[in-house]
């Protein structure tokens, strides 16, 4: 009999993959994941179609097509006045979760430390756990979710070799502030540890409020990878295209480990992309407002019932607590009452923390859907007692 050791062993099914499972069974309305269920711009979609006609399905180079990466460096120049050398400082990668997955394996060695503030991604930890290094969860402050700095402070140790960002924020829609970055570079400025910041949502922010990428600060460029998500920008998650950006001495040591990790991302798919980048710069511009109307109809729609919130300030996802409608049942027992009883899937957002507050009653909804979709789920929820 062959004996296996899994180095996951207390991993099970996510409670993405229950949840949507129960959405179908039940057939109830689906807000839990973070994809859109409206289609992806027509000229996106044509320039898929146009590509693979062509005769693009073959591989591609491993760093990604050129003028894809040339289009993100346009991007990073104009927001953020920074130039970027899109040969050896931009990687396309086939999603965004392989390149957080690759930078940690390149950087990480058995016995570091990672810091990761809760609650957070659920590929971050596991990521750390598989190359034998420790993840040191440090918890947001509720309920805006903003960083105790001095948590911060103590937590670093001889052994801390990353810490990981995510701006704006899953789950919590929360964004980090030019000061929270400085608060980070004068803790670590002197030290040997690097930056991972998740930007995935680096389009989705509201409210004036302004995304600062970890590479916007001098202090941070050689020592910080950015990741992205093209899946997020253009309403095209099944693509499973993003990017990874950073100096030439970490990209080196990113791509030693990616090329082995995935050959190559889908070549009609970055040819695509590279094409109505170039040609609609537009779409960008014009995402924050699109899925801000999207928050404000939800939430506006959801005012008159027993849920509170505070509006995210990025992501599309938005938070509520039903402290006041059964302060007896904790989120997951929660979500699974709403998918039964009233037919509608939200996500627990006790499953992004290592250790949850045992007050926690927050659960996510994700705000990436048709109007009509956002009004029918208001009204189910508005009936919730």
């Amino acid at each position: 009999m062959i004996e296996i050791n899994s180095k996951l062993p207390a991993q099970g099914v996510t409670i993405f993959s229950i949840m949507t499972a129960m959405a179908q069974r039940l057939n109830a309305l689906n807000l839990s994941q973070g994809f859109p269920d409206f289609p992806a711009p027509p000229d996106l979609l044509q320039a898929l179609s146009e590509a693979t006609l062509a005769g693009y399905n073959q591989y591609a180079a491993g760093d990604g097509l050129v003028p894809l990466r040339e289009q993100l460096a346009q991007l990073f120049l104009n927001r953020d006045q920074l130039k970027l050398d899109p040969i050896t400082e931009i990687t396309i990668t086939a999603g965004a979760t392989i390149a957080i997955f690759s930078a940690i394996q390149a950087i990480v060695h058995a016995d570091d430390e990672v810091i990761i503030f809760d609650p957070s991604y659920d590929s971050y930890a596991p990521s750390v756990q598989l190359v034998g290094a420790k993840a040191i969860h440090i918890p947001l402050n509720a309920p805006e979710f903003c960083v105790d700095w001095n948590q911060v402070k103590s937590a670093i140790t001889d052994k801390t070799r990353m810490v990981i960002v995510n701006t704006p924020h899953n789950p919590t829609g929360a964004v980090w502030s030019k000061q929270d970055w400085l608060n980070l570079i004068e803790l670590i400025q002197d030290k040997n540890i690097v930056v991972l910041s998740d930007e995935v949502y680096e389009h989705l922010i509201y409210d004036g409020e302004k995304h600062y990428s970890a590479l916007s600060f001098p202090e941070l460029r050689d020592r910080s990878f950015v990741v992205g998500s093209f899946g997020k920008t253009f309403h095209v998650t099944g693509w499973k295209t993003g990017y990874c950006v950073a100096s030439a001495q970490l990209m080196q040591v990113f791509r030693q480990v990616y090329q082995f990790a995935n050959f190559c991302g889908v070549t009609p798919v970055q040819i695509a992309l590279a094409q109505y980048m170039q040609q609609h710069p537009e779409h960008i511009a014009a995402l924050s407002s699109f899925y801000q109307n999207k928050r404000d109809l939800f939430i506006s729609g959801i005012q008159d019932s027993k849920f509170r919130l505070i509006p995210s300030q990025g992501t599309f996802f938005q938070n509520v607590d039903y402290s006041d409608i059964r302060p007896d049942l904790n989120d997951v027992e929660m979500c699974k009452f709403l998918a039964e009883e009233h037919k509608i899937v939200a996500i627990p957002v006790s499953v992004f923390y290592q250790q949850a507050p045992e007050n926690l009653r927050l659960i996510r909804f994700c705000f990436a859907k048709k109007d009509q979709t956002l009004l029918q789920a208001c009204e189910i929820l508005n009936q919730v007692k």
